[in-house]
């Protein structure tokens, strides 16, 4: 076996309570790299496109990468890939922390969860010795309770990936929570593992990662970390404020939706921002395994209606939870975002569908009856309340936990979700940054920042600036991101590194740890074969080029306030663009493209 992967996968039958250990497909590694690649093949090969989410035949597919557990770039990330009870479409979340290394020195480079299980489990990984155990006393209990139980009654020294209430509950955005507080969220894949019956996987490993050429590594690392210290994004704004520095530098720059999108600036933003976060309920930095950049906040509320602890929130939560609900409280917000961690569903779209429904209760198509109290933009102690009744289901909660397409749609108002394939919005307007409103409506989960993040060149001009509202090369450029965003996934390195390294860095690293002789060329190649073979499967599963499209709000509502105002997504100028530099005919993959991918 050649470096960087751990060349084993664990296979765990559900329904019959076995499991099997068997080979890695090399040369599937080869093509498709390993974490969100590797895990997209398998799925596509094992899964059938009309499968429906909560099926048996459904399956999980927890993959890290060959540069995962190694040092040099925030290099301690994995996927979750199986088919989205949200949207439909193929569904791949990463999560960071120490879970994923401890898989790779554990030996394996994915664990394949198919069945499903009679009863409430729990799956206990130690190297080569895999228990499945009933977790009877562990369905109901939080993602911090069932962390500290099975601490005490497997190993202390584990790692924990694990589902809350939420996912139990099958709340349609459910996420996998673990090391407490790091998520593989959005798509809802924490309600397929509850559909499973699924409680958490543990896993204690004592191995570590094989480097062909370690000499070459450690080269590649010292580079990395030169780059990482000398970028303003890595070495001083994460670290300083967190993601939540992009609070006052979003909204200054008139992006940053409010209420609903019915505006894109907020009045308060300064009160939510990471600078205020870091003078008032910080407590310290976190990081990630490996990471020398350390985003993480850990804060603490007191306020008796607000009190709490934990990690966050991120930029999303804050403004998911914050502007987008006309809510100013930031210690609201960190409450709401601790029920979200701690129960396990992802605060973007309980934000987004939070405010759909306060939109549509002030114009008066939801009733106060309906909701049980009043939920005006900018109620802090209504949102928290919601926050909790989403984690159980409780009256309106349980109507909010389908998110807000299937809101607004129950109400004949399927325009009030802000949401595409059903994915709802993070916190970027692409009214006025027109790369991230191609990125939103071709991405394969959904309106998604973290598949092609052109916000790192129209707002932070990283590496160069462009005119957010201008349409010059945005189609090109959104294509590239989306390819190498895929690469970094692929591999096990965390998105926030490609601030200050490139795919250049990245061949250094990732032929060091395998031997082999990529060019950054063929690796971004790689990352491309993976965008195109979740479309594929997309396509197969009813997900048509006309769902490449935007909320009418944002293509036909212009803005109304800020420095673009008058602005609108011209998403039927770009497209057609977009579509061309793929390689693709009205949407679809051509048999050229295809076959010069080796996908057919």
């Amino acid at each position: 076996m050649t470096g960087g992967w751990a060349g084993k996968i664990l296979r765990i039958d559900l329904s019959n309570e076995k499991y099997s250990v068997e080979d890695l497909n090399l040369e599937a590694a080869k093509k498709f790299i390993g974490g969100r690649g590797l895990a997209v093949k398998y799925f596509t090969d094992e899964v059938p496109a009309d499968v429906d989410a909560y099926s048996d035949k459904n399956k999980v597919f927890l993959s890290v990468g060959p540069l995962t557990g190694t040092y040099g770039a925030a290099n301690g990330r994995y996927m979750v890939v199986t088919k989205s009870p949200l949207s439909g479409t193929i569904a791949s979340s990463n999560s960071g922390g120490y879970f994923p290394s401890e898989l790779k020195y554990a030996g394996y480079d994915m664990i394949i969860l198919e069945g499903k299980a009679k009863n409430p489990v729990y799956i206990t990984i130690y190297n080569n010795n895999i228990e499945i155990r009933s977790a009877k006393k562990l369905w109901g209990k939080t993602t911090h309770e069932t962390e500290d139980i099975i601490h005490k009654t497997f190993h202390q020294d584990a790692k924990i990936a694990s589902i809350g209430p939420a996912g139990e509950k099958q709340v349609k955005f459910a996420c996998i929570m673990n090391d407490k507080h790091r998520a593989a969220g959005r798509s809802g894949v924490g309600a397929v593992l509850g559909s499973k019956n699924v409680k958490a996987i543990a896993v204690r490993g004592t191995g570590g990662v094989k480097i062909s050429d370690k000499d070459a590594y450690r080269k590649s690392a010292f580079e990395a970390y030169k780059l990482l210290k000398d970028s303003p994004v890595t070495s001083q704004g994460l670290p300083a404020y967190g993601t939540a520095v992009l609070v006052n530098v979003i909204n200054e720059t008139g992006l940053f939706p409010t209420n609903n999108f019915q505006r894109d600036t907020f009045a308060k933003a300064e009160d939510i921002s990471g600078e205020t976060m870091a003078d008032t309920i910080l407590k310290r930095n976190k990081a990630c395994m490996g990471c020398i950049i350390g985003c993480g906040r850990v804060t603490a509320i007191s306020d008796p209606r607000f009190s709490g602890e934990g990690e966050g929130p991120e930029y999303e939560p804050i403004w998911a939870l914050g502007a987008d609900c006309g809510i100013s409280d930031l210690k609201a917000i960190a409450r709401a975002n601790y029920i979200c961690n701690e129960n396990g569903f992802d605060p973007i779209t309980a934000g987004g569908t939070i405010a759909c429904a306060m939109e549509m209760y002030e114009k008066g198509i939801i009733s106060k009856d309906e909701i049980g109290r009043s939920l005006e933009f900018g109620d802090a102690e209504g949102m928290v309340e919601m926050m909790g009744k989403i984690a159980n289901r409780e009256g309106f909660g349980d109507k909010l936990a389908e998110g807000s397409y299937r809101l607004a749609e129950e109400y004949g108002k399927p325009d009030y979700s802000m949401s595409v394939k059903k994915l709802e919005f993070p916190a970027y307007d692409g009214r006025v940054a027109q790369g991230m409103a191609i990125n939103y409506a071709t991405s394969n989960r959904g309106a998604c920042h973290v598949r092609g993040y052109m916000i790192s060149p129209e707002i932070l001009g990283v590496p160069e600036k462009m005119e957010p509202t201008s349409l010059d090369g945005k189609a090109e450029w959104t294509k590239a991101f989306q390819d190498v965003t895929a690469l970094v996934d692929s591999s096990g390195i965390c998105l926030f590194t490609t601030f200050a390294i490139t795919p250049e860095e990245i061949k250094n690293f990732f032929n060091a740890a395998t031997g082999l002789n990529y060019s950054a060329d063929d690796l971004v190649e790689a990352g491309e074969r993976v965008w195109n073979l979740e479309r594929l499967y997309n396509l197969d599963a009813g997900i048509d080029p006309s769902q490449d499209t935007l909320p009418k709000r944002i293509l036909e509502e212009p803005v109304p306030d800020g420095p673009h105002k008058g602005s609108v997504a011209r998403l039927s100028e770009t497209l057609p663009k977009y579509y061309e530099a793929r390689g693709w005919k009205d949407g679809i993959p051509t048999s050229e493209k295809l076959a010069e991918l080796g996908l057919r």
